[in-house]
């Protein structure tokens, strides 16, 4: 089988050359904006997880809840807890298979908001040795925004069951007849270090690698225009 001509092969390797440096560095470009987006997110959170606590939003702010403009607020809010309908949902922790414990608080203004008390080891939850303050009471910690979207090997929720596995707020409340219900939940912040539930288990540190990932693509492109050049140099010498 022939070789292809000099003036095609320099045509298809010029093609070649400038989709994959257009593809490389269109992916470096695309993880520099997310390396500014994290930064952003970074400081945002670290900026509302530090500030004074204010009241958690009512009615007349949920439906501008998102979470560019609330998630990690630090938040207040007075009630009473609903212990007989209390959530566990399953999750890996640091005391390994525990469970969420999440239950409504009833507001004197008639509204019920989902707090997340914190994470209990699974055994004990499921022994019912999960214990909630009764009468009046404050809680503090950080809105979370409801996890409506599931993972790509996440298991799918059954409400009929009342079982769920992950946070899905409106789905939750919907089920346990809860209205008017917030849309987002609140972390509760660390009580008492030795009971259960434990509360403050909020992760806000986030992996930043995109600046590396740049730099790959980047160097990805540099190494195809690289490639490129030493095949035309090769071709025009030989042509020579």
């Amino acid at each position: 089988m022939s070789r292809p001509r000099r003036p095609a092969r320099l045509i298809l390797t010029a093609l070649l050359a400038a989709l994959g440096i257009a593809g490389f560095s269109a992916l470096g470009v695309w993880q520099i904006e997310r390396l500014h987006w994290k930064l952003d997110l970074i400081a945002r959170v670290d900026a509302r997880i530090h500030a004074d606590p204010v009241p958690a939003p009512g009615p007349a702010d949920w439906p501008g809840i998102s979470a560019e403009s609330a998630e990690y607020r630090r938040v207040a809010l007075s009630g009473q807890f609903l212990a007989d309908k209390t959530v566990l949902i399953y999750t890996p922790s640091d005391y390994g298979p525990a469970d969420w414990v999440l239950t409504p608080l009833a507001r004197d203004d008639g509204t019920v908001v989902m707090v997340n008390c914190g994470v209990v080891p699974d055994d004990i939850a499921r022994a019912g040795g999960v214990t909630t303050p009764e009468g009046p009471v404050t809680v503090t910690g950080l809105l979370r925004i409801s996890e409506d979207r599931g993972w790509l090997f996440s298991r799918e929720n059954d409400p009929a069951a009342r079982k769920w596995y992950r946070r899905d707020i409106g789905s939750i409340t919907a089920t346990l007849g809860l209205s008017p219900a917030a849309p987002y939940f609140v972390d509760a912040e660390l009580g008492d270090p030795a009971a259960w539930p434990r509360g403050g288990q909020t992760v806000v540190a986030f992996r930043n690698a995109h600046l590396s990932y740049a730099l790959t693509w980047f160097a990805l492109a540099a190494v195809v225009a690289l490639g490129a050049g030493l095949v035309f140099r090769h071709e025009l010498r030989g042509r020579g």
